[in-house]
């Protein structure tokens, strides 16, 4: 007898807590997903996308049916609400620190490319000079041996520095 008594009891309670989740919206949203929320969905929400709604939200949805006309009317022109400020203020302001270091290091990065570029550039046209007035351009090939660069190789040098400095220095 007592054993039924504890187990009713603990139905009970079990079945008490529940009832919040009983609270719970659904609708599909424009994607056609499917949104669970303590809150009504967006006013953008058409009632037949709706799936279900608090038990509460049900007596008052029968009363604003009248009303539903009149919302559909209006609907060309939407309401626009001021957003509730839910976030806690210590959050936010990690957020914001957080964001202030990434564009902090996305400027730091920029920098240092620039930099590069600004070396880059500088040796390139140092290069071009030395094309440009003749000297001698030698080269170690894959056998470790030096060897001098004929016309052709000059050519495609020279190219492929003017590459670098259209690159680079702008």
């Amino acid at each position: 007898m007592r054993a039924g008594l504890v187990s009713g009891l603990i139905v009970v309670l079990l079945a008490g807590l529940c009832a919040p989740v009983s609270a719970q919206w659904k609708w599909r949203d424009a994607k056609g997903q499917t949104q669970y929320s303590d809150l009504p969905p967006p006013q953008g929400v058409a009632e037949s996308s709706i799936l279900a709604r608090p038990a509460s939200a049900k007596a008052r949805s029968a009363a604003s049916a009248a009303s539903s006309a009149e919302a559909a009317s209006a609907a060309a022109a939407p309401l626009l609400l001021p957003a509730a400020k839910t976030v806690d203020p210590e959050l936010e302001e990690k957020l914001r620190k957080e964001q202030q270091a990434k564009a902090d290091k996305a400027k730091l990065e920029e920098q240092k490319v620039a930099a590069q570029k600004a070396d880059s550039c500088s040796r390139a046209r140092s290069q071009m000079r030395g094309l440009d007035e003749g000297f001698r351009i030698a080269r170690i090939n894959a056998q470790g041996e030096r060897e001098v660069l004929d016309d052709k190789g000059r050519a495609d040098e020279t190219r492929r520095v003017k590459a670098i400095i259209a690159s680079d220095c702008k």
